[in-house]
C-alpha cells in the first residue's frame, strides 16, 4: 500500500492530510504554524514529523512505514536553496517520515487544490502573497515580502493601517478621514494598553506578528456594526488585493482562460470579510483594462491536498482527485458590466497582452 501526504503550512497553524493510493481520506490533523522565517527550519521539520506521527496513528499506519511522497506547501517557502535545506534536515532527523518530498510555497498548494494546469492564487491572511503559476510552469508573484516590505491587503496590514491612522490623527500629523475613537478603542482592548507609548513594546521589543494582525477580527465586527473608519480599512485593503491580481493580469497564458475569464483561488482569513472587502476590490479592478473576467473562489478542502497531488505528480503517480469538490465559485468580476470608476489606489493601468 502506499500513501501520499501534503501539508500547508501557514504564520500560525498547519493541515496535514494522508491519502491512500486511490486519493481516499485516511487522515487529517492540525499542528503549529510552520514559516522557517519565523521559528527556524529546525522547528518547522520538528512540528512536521508531529503532525506526520499522529496522522499515521490516527490513520492505522505503522509508525516505521514510510510516506511514499510527501509535499510541504509551506509559508515563507519561496526559494529553492532554504526548501532544499528545510528537505535535507527533516531527512536527516527524521528519516522515517517520507521516501520523497516537495518543498513549495504555500501559494502553490491552493493553485493545485483548485487545477491540474496552475492559475492564480492570491492569500490574504497574516500576511499576503499573490501567484501565477501557467500550464507552461512558467510562475510570477506579486508581494510575499513579508510586513517589513509588504503585505499589503493582509490582517497585519489592515491593524497597522489602524494604528497609523490613530497615531498619525493624534499628532495632527495626518487627519484621519473617519473618527478614530472606536478603532483607538479596539486597539487599547486588543494589546490591553492605555497609552500609545504602551503600545510600542509590542511593536518592536516583543513584536508578535501573529497577535499583532488578530487586531484585524476586531476592526472586521467593527466595520459589521457600521463604524466608518473600520469600514474604510476593510475597503482599502479590497483595493490593495485587487492592484496584487492586476499586476499579474499580463503575465496569464491563454490556456488559462479559455473558459473566457480567470480562476483566483482566495485563502486566507481577510476573505472571510469579502463583503466588506467587495466595494475597494471593485473600485480598483475598474481602473485596469482586463481583458476577462475574473472568478474568486474559495477551497472548501485543505491547500495540504493540492500539496499531496504536487508530491504524488512529481513521482509520476496518478493519485486519483476531483477538483470540482475541491471549490466554490465566492464572486465573478464582470468586465462588461463595469462603468470604468476608479479609486485612489496605487497601480498603474494596463493593457494586457495575450
Amino acid at each position: 500500500m502506499k500513501y501520499f501526504g501534503g501539508v500547508e503550512g501557514g504564520a500560525t497553524h498547519s493541515r496535514l492530510v494522508i491519502c491512500d493510493e486511490d486519493g481516499k481520506l485516511l487522515a487529517l490533523t492540525t499542528g503549529l504554524g510552520t514559516n522557517h522565517w519565523m521559528v527556524g527550519i529546525p522547528e518547522v521539520a520538528r512540528r512536521i514529523a508531529d503532525m506526520v506521527e499522529r496522522a499515521k496513528e490516527e490513520a492505522g499506519i505503522n509508525p516505521e512505514t514510510r510516506l511514499t511522497s510527501l509535499g510541504l506547501s509551506l509559508s515563507g517557502c519561496e526559494q529553492e536553496a532554504t526548501n532544499k535545506e528545510l528537505e535535507k534536515d527533516i531527512r536527516i532527523t527524521f528519516p522515517d517520515i517520507a521516501d520523497s518530498y516537495v518543498v513549495c510555497s504555500d501559494t502553490l498548494g491552493s493553485v493545485f487544490t483548485a487545477s491540474p494546469i496552475g492559475g492564480m492564487v492570491v492569500i490574504s491572511g497574516t500576511g499576503s502573497n499573490a501567484l501565477l503559476r501557467n500550464p507552461d510552469g512558467t510562475t510570477y508573484t506579486c508581494g510575499g515580502w513579508g510586513h517589513f516590505m509588504g503585505d499589503e491587503g493582509s490582517a497585519f496590514y489592515i491593524a497597522h493601517q489602524a494604528m497609523k491612522y490613530v497615531f498619525d490623527d493624534m499628532d495632527s500629523l495626518k487627519k484621519s478621514p473617519y473618527p478614530i475613537e472606536r478603532v483607538w478603542d479596539l486597539i487599547k482592548q486588543h494589546f490591553n494598553v492605555e497609552t500609545r507609548l504602551d503600545l510600542l513594546p509590542h511593536c518592536y521589543a516583543n513584536f508578535d506578528k501573529p497577535f499583532y494582525a488578530g487586531l484585524c477580527k476586531r476592526i472586521s465586527h467593527a466595520a459589521e456594526e457600521g463604524d466608518k473608519l473600520s469600514k474604510h480599512l476593510l475597503s482599502e485593503a479590497g483595493c490593495c488585493i485587487a492592484n496584487s491580481i492586476s499586476a499579474l493580469l499580463p503575465k496569464v497564458q491563454n490556456e488559462l482562460i479559455k473558459t473566457g475569464y480567470l480562476s483566483v483561488v482566495c485563502v486566507g482569513s481577510v476573505w472571510h470579510s469579502w463583503h466588506l472587502l467587495k466595494e475597494g476590490f471593485e473600485l480598483a479592478m475598474d481602473k485596469y483594462d482586463v481583458p476577462f473576467d475574473i472568478k474568486l473562489v474559495t477551497i472548501t478542502k485543505s491547500m495540504a491536498y493540492g500539496a499531496c497531488y504536487l508530491a504524488a505528480d512529481a513521482i509520476n503517480y496518478k493519485l486519483p482527485r476531483n477538483y470540482l469538490d475541491n471549490f466554490d465559485v465566492m464572486y465573478h468580476y464582470r468586465t462588461k458590466e463595469r462603468n470604468g470608476n476608479g479609486c485612489n489606489c496605487n497601480g498603474n493601468d494596463f493593457v494586457a497582452i495575450l
